[in-house]
């Protein structure tokens, strides 16, 4: 279920139609509060710093369809806080003595 949806279908002459993705790019490059001048009213959006994008182009029929979508979540994801770093234990041996190496055997003797 959509909260919301609005969709506006109109001509537009060349000028206009850049008009209208300067005004969106204006929105964008702003972020935040941004509000965006469409006839017949004014349409406010929060934008957020991280966007998905997905841009189409259809040709047929006689036609060039050019769809450019942006997609966010409506509500800001926390970011996680930086992971601690790994505990790293070292130690230093300041025997003087030999050491033999000792293999152990993984298997119990019956």
């Amino acid at each position: 279920m959509t909260d919301l949806k609005f969709e506006q279908k109109r001509s537009l002459s060349r000028l206009e139609a850049a008009d209208q993705l300067t005004a969106l790019a204006a929105a964008l490059r702003k972020g935040g509060d941004a509000e965006l001048e469409l006839s017949p009213g004014t349409l406010s959006l929060r934008i957020p710093d991280d966007l998905r994008s997905e841009m189409e182009v259809e040709i047929g029929e006689g036609e060039i369809e050019l769809e450019i979508e942006l997609t966010w979540p409506t509500t800001p994801k926390r970011k996680k806080p930086p992971a601690k770093a790994a505990r790293t234990t070292t130690s230093t041996s300041t025997s003087t003595s030999k050491t033999k190496n000792t293999r152990r055997s993984a298997t119990k003797k019956p």
